[in-house]
């Protein structure tokens, strides 16, 4: 007889689980937006009476007023003597400005360390109409509660946005251990923030404050830690999230067009140019005979020099990596195209010379061929996904169609893609040693282990015969070997990456065969099994 009311719950608690779940608040363009997890829920005015507590956002400001003034303080050196070290460094290390600003170590921004004196500081802000929040020193606390539109217009004047932006894309990069970077790319840049609950002080509440990459200010808040937040709503964010060209689309990249093939003349209509700025449609004769149409918005520069005509194209290294895509592949599919792009931007940083202010590089089948006219909007919108994206950790090179090692091949990032893989994916496969990093500041999360991985490989070979006849045995593909900075070994099994020491002891090669065994039963009980992965792991090395 009580069949009916369980069904009934059965069929409510979908409903309850829902209504716990609270929706996260995304503040942008003068509108509020309520999230799902997955898709939008409301959209409607943003309201002046929204407040927030101002949580890690106050380190931003301080950041931007040393930037700004040409302060040179100290580093912040890490003595173990506060419990805040954690989110600086480690105990005899110390941290710089960029990098304290992304880890949120708010002993670096300390006023009272930096030496900022109240009246400065309140006179230097009410120059830029501030809210009292922001003037009062003592009260640019995490507790303190500010409104949200206040917020964002602070954002929209605070100085030194140019070089905040760049270096807040390492929060991306490093969040849910480069999830949210795959989901979103590079279209956020914004200082994270979490706080105690407001009903309920043993909860957490946390979001982010900044821009987007056009320079749009930010803000989110939601229920959990900030990290959490990112995590759990980069789906549905990646929905609402503009792809606009970025505000720094970065310093200009001079091309020498058709560095291969000389040129005979360039002609508007009948009238053979001259050297100097070309504007508009026109006409590319070759000395073997060949023509081709071409149109600058001012961007190309016609040199007639001896024996031979050149063209130089200047543009600004976003737009370049466009239309190296426009030129070699295609826009579609469009997961495929992201990796791509990664993949041009990185080769031009590892492979342009400089000249002057800006990098060079020629146009040609031995580096990177260019269209010679302005990027469609579509090519356009993948290179500002991206903008800013590099691999590091690896030489990267790419080919339409064979792939190999540190070399992507269009045509089966085009398979994968179609297959539902994502960029990033796409890219671990083709590039297995290297991470994904910002344009100016590239760091590798894995420092490879060449002998390591060497020693791996020649291993595997005399294995198989014994492993294969082993239950949920899958032999690794691609894997990486990397060096283990501290703590024991392990296997990310994402990225299918092993960290350890290193092959010269003993003890090195049963870490390296042991981490490989949990990542080639990774499917099945067994790579669970702590017990049976290092039984097998000394009778392969020892027996």
């Amino acid at each position: 007889m009580y069949r009916p009311w369980v069904w009934l719950l059965l069929c409510l608690i979908p409903a309850l689980v829902s209504a716990q779940e609270e929706p996260l608040r995304l503040a942008f363009k003068d509108q509020l937006l309520t999230l799902s997890r997955t898709q939008v829920l409301s959209r409607e005015p943003l309201p002046d009476s929204l407040q927030a507590p101002l949580g890690s956002v106050w380190k931003l400001f301080v950041y931007a007023w040393l930037v700004d003034t040409g302060a040179r303080e100290p580093a912040y050196e890490c003595r173990g003597q506060s419990k805040e070290d954690v989110y600086c460094c480690t105990a005899g290390g110390k941290i710089e400005r960029d990098q304290a600003l992304v880890k949120s170590c708010g002993l670096y921004f300390e006023p009272a360390r930096l030496g900022i004196d109240v009246s400065g500081w309140r006179a230097y802000w009410q120059a830029r109409q501030a809210p009292e929040w922001l003037l009062d020193l003592p009260s640019l606390q995490p507790a303190t509660r500010v409104s949200v539109v206040e917020l964002l217009r602070m954002l929209a004047l605070m100085p030194a946005q140019d070089q905040a932006r760049r270096v807040l894309l390492d929060v991306l990069l490093n969040a849910a251990d480069g999830n949210v970077v795959g989901e979103l790319g590079s279209r956020l840049r914004v200082k994270t923030w979490s706080w105690l609950g407001d009903r309920d002080t043993a909860s957490r509440q946390g979001g982010f404050a900044g821009w987007t990459t056009d320079g749009t200010p930010i803000w989110a808040g939601g229920r959990g830690t900030s990290q959490r937040v990112l995590r759990d709503y980069a789906q549905a964010l990646s929905v609402v999230l503009p792809t606009s060209w970025p505000v720094e689309a970065g310093k200009c990249v001079e091309v020498d067009l058709f560095s291969r093939y000389p040129l005979q003349r360039v002609m508007s209509g009948d009238r053979v140019m001259s050297s100097g700025l070309l504007r508009g449609d026109y006409r590319v004769e070759f000395v073997n005979g060949n023509q081709l149409d071409i149109h600058s918005d001012g961007d190309l520069f016609l040199l007639n020099d001896s024996p031979s005509p050149k063209l130089v194209a200047r543009l600004d290294r976003e737009e370049y990596v466009a239309r190296v895509l426009q030129r070699e592949a295609s826009a579609e599919p469009v997961e495929a195209a992201k990796a791509l792009a990664v993949a041009i931007r990185t080769y031009l940083l590892q492979n342009a010379t400089r000249r002057g202010d800006c990098l060079s590089i020629d146009d040609s089948s031995q580096h990177q061929r260019v269209a010679p006219r302005p990027a469609t909007a579509q090519v356009r919108s993948i290179a500002a996904w991206t903008s800013d994206l590099v691999l590091t950790g690896s030489t990267v090179t790419y080919h339409s169609n064979q792939p190999g090692l540190d070399r992507l091949s269009w045509q089966l990032a085009v398979d994968q893609a179609n297959a539902g893989q994502r960029y990033d994916a796409i890219l671990l496969h083709a590039y297995p040693r290297a991470s994904l990093s910002r344009w100016d500041n590239p760091v590798a999360s894995c420092e490879a282990l060449p002998a390591a991985q060497d020693w791996l490989q020649k291993q595997r070979r005399g294995w198989r015969p014994r492993l294969e006849s082993e239950a949920g045995y899958n032999e690794v593909s691609t894997f990486a070997v990397c060096r283990l900075a501290f703590g024991r070994p392990f296997v990310d099994r994402e990225r299918q990456r092993i960290y350890a020491r290193g092959v010269l002891s003993l003890q090195d090669r049963l870490d390296l065969t042991h981490e490989y065994l949990h990542l080639a039963f990774e499917a099945h009980p067994n790579g669970q099994d702590e017990t049976y992965i290092e039984g097998l792991a000394r009778h392969l090395l020892l027996e």
